[in-house]
């Protein structure tokens, strides 16, 4: 269980140093405690206390990391069952499954489509995380093969499906160079497939039918020294994700129980009568790390990524965009400026009207702490002030020869304060709503 913060001061060297940022060690010990200081920070405690504290300290789910040649994954780390509690840090892997079994040019150009997927999601791009290949054939050299065409049209991170340590050890030789995880130890072969994982280095994931069973053959692995490991519970349906999902966690973060402390991985389109764009969805919500997709389509893989993007983003840190004088449409010194903040859809709001509308513009984007417009008005983080910093500090005077801004409609009532804060300017009070930008141009702009 974890250590409170007096139970942590008892193991530091109590000599209130200072040297680790914190007025005594007490202090450091409560942020010790709240996971709001690391340590290392410590210089002189003893080995012996240092072994305790971080066996106590260890998060509650494992911290499993993956990598392609360009792109890394790390799933687990979570410290909550639910988001509004803190929130949530490592959003769940989507991974495409390949087999052996597909003529290579098939396999190949089903790899380079998928892989070449991107959209843009209020300016974060949304790309599938990487590739599961199955050693359906059963054949070394054919899995090898395979694994090689797939990484000839892509770099993201691999899932090597390949139960059998022959098998394993053919595909971990052709991603050489990656490092991917390793699927699946069982009752049956986990000490071949321990001896395979721990030589490669590579994390190991573990299958069984009942959460007795995946802990007992997480700790038979542990002692082997194969520490990076993946739970497989074998769910069939929405319920039983709901459930087994859900336990697991729970008793990774509530009984500390370090057996079932790991990441997991599902597969929603091998189970039976479930459509796998919900189980899937199911799957990001409670409680997955590994999410293999037997099917690419652009429209489902969208709907999930954007799912998980919404649930994995800080609820106390609204997605922002970064401030700045943004031009759209082309615009020259005579086209109208606009304002608005930098909370991401306020700004896309914004910049695909415009866009729409065939106007040349350009959007200031002031600093207002990821708020919408009237939110940031509120908090005072929408300011005339901080309005006219922005004017200054992104030159707006060397890309226009007007002296007009146009604010949103919502905040008129900063018009009088902005033409005092900006002398000589006029400030032109714009429509309500981001729909209305068009007409509103159309209207009323002249840069005369």
């Amino acid at each position: 269980m974890p250590l409170s913060g007096l139970q942590i001061y008892k193991l530091l060297p109590q000599t209130n140093c200072k040297e680790c940022g914190f007025p005594t060690c007490l202090a450091f010990a409560m942020k010790l405690a709240a996971k709001q200081a690391d340590l290392k920070d410590c210089p002189y405690v003893s080995d012996e206390a240092k072994a305790k504290l971080e066996a106590a300290s260890a998060p509650p789910i494992r911290l499993v990391e993956i990598h392609g040649g360009d792109g890394r994954l790390a799933v687990g780390n979570e410290t909550v069952l639910f988001r509004h509690e803190k929130t949530f840090y490592h959003p769940p892997g989507l991974f495409l499954h390949l087999q052996d079994s597909e003529d290579l040019q098939a396999l190949g150009a089903k790899v380079a489509e998928a892989d070449a997927y991107e959209a843009d999601y209020v300016g974060i791009p949304l790309r599938l995380d990487g590739f599961a290949v199955e050693a359906a054939s059963g054949d070394a050299g054919a899995f090898a093969a395979a694994v090689s065409a797939v990484r000839e049209r892509s770099q993201k991170p691999l899932i090597l499906l390949a139960p059998q340590a022959a098998l394993a050890r053919a595909g971990l030789e052709a991603a050489q160079g990656t490092r991917p995880l390793l699927y699946a130890a069982d009752g049956e072969n986990w000490e071949a497939m321990a001896e395979v994982a721990k030589s490669a280095d590579v994390p190991l994931a573990v299958r069984a039918d009942s959460l007795e069973a995946l802990a007992d053959l997480t700790q038979k692995l542990a002692q082997t020294g194969v520490e990076d490991l993946v739970l497989d519970p074998q769910v069939s349906g929405y319920l039983d994700s709901l459930h087994r999902l859900t336990a697991i966690r729970r008793l990774a973060l509530k009984k500390n129980f370090r057996p079932l402390g790991y990441p997991m991985i599902t597969f929603p389109g091998q189970a039976q009568g479930a459509d796998e764009l919900l189980l899937a969805a199911e799957h990001i919500a409670k409680y997955a790390g590994f999410i293999v997709l037997d099917h690419f389509d652009q429209a489902e893989l969208y709907a999930l990524l954007v799912l998980r993007q919404n649930i994995y983003t800080d609820p106390q840190k609204p997605i922002q965009v970064q401030p700045g004088l943004y031009e759209i449409n082309n615009p020259d010194k005579d086209a109208p400026l606009m304002v608005t903040t930098n909370f991401s859809i306020t700004y896309f709001s914004v910049a695909n009207e415009v866009e729409g509308s065939g106007w040349p513009a350009w959007l200031m984007v002031a600093d207002a702490e990821g708020m919408s417009v009237l939110t940031a008005w509120a908090a005072g983080k929408f300011d005339a002030e901080r309005i006219a910093k922005g004017v200054k500090a992104f030159n707006v005077d060397d890309k226009v020869k007007h002296h007009k801004l146009i604010i949103p409609g919502h905040v008129a009532v900063l018009s009088g304060e902005l033409e005092e804060e900006l002398p000589g300017w006029e400030i032109m009070v714009g429509p309500r709503e981001a729909v209305d930008i068009g007409s509103y141009l159309k209207a009323m702009w002249s840069a005369s």
